[in-house]
């Protein structure tokens, strides 16, 4: 009696059904980074006194929280250079916080600048140019790449589909595979993945 192999269709199948879930998570990760746009605006904040840039970040719900840590980050400031960072990096994480769960998304703390997606800080980069072209490029031809080689690799693998189970396997592997990530992007593209 022959043995059937499902471990590699589900571990396949597992793996893409989580980078699918995951990729909200990842394209605003950024929002977690010590550079990135949510703590620069309370840098810039915190240095002018002026809350109100920051309350962009946050919703309603939550702006008598933000407005009550950036009073003791301003007090605290005040005590010193040393206390000055201190009470800095808790609004920062404060501001972070609050925010990230207004996402839906978990907070797992502050990050260094180079946590941030590439593609996330040529997004970032294309709104300071004022043009998207070189975004619309890159992301296009990953895309398209992406869709070719696992066409490609669906495609060799349905051509011996019918010649044994183990290779209908391989080819249906392949198809799911294939499949998911054009449902995946579709999805994407249609706003159904996004989620800011």
């Amino acid at each position: 009696m022959k043995t059937i192999k499902v471990v590699p269709f589900f571990t396949v199948f597992s793996a893409f059904l989580t980078f699918l879930l995951c990729l909200p998570l990842l394209a605003y990760a950024h929002c977690d980074t010590l550079d990135g746009p949510v703590v620069q605006t309370a840098r810039e904040s915190l240095e002018k006194s002026d809350i109100t840039p920051v309350l962009k970040w946050v919703q309603v719900k939550d702006e008598k929280e933000i407005r009550v840590a950036f009073d003791k980050a301003l007090a605290v400031r005040a005590m010193g250079p040393e206390a000055k960072e201190l009470a800095d990096m808790y609004f920062f994480e404060t501001l972070v916080r609050i925010h990230r769960a207004g996402e839906g998304a978990p907070y797992t703390g502050l990050k260094p600048g180079a946590a941030v997606d590439p593609a996330v800080a040529m997004a970032d980069k294309s709104l300071e140019s004022g043009s998207v072209d070189k975004l619309v490029d890159v992301l296009t031809k990953a895309m398209a790449k992406g869709i070719r080689e696992r066409f490609q690799q669906t495609s060799e693998k349905q051509k011996n589909a019918e010649k044994s189970v183990e290779q209908g396997r391989q080819y249906v592997e392949a198809y799911v595979v294939f499949t998911h990530y054009v449902e995946g992007l579709h999805g994407l593209i249609g706003g159904k993945h996004g989620g800011h």
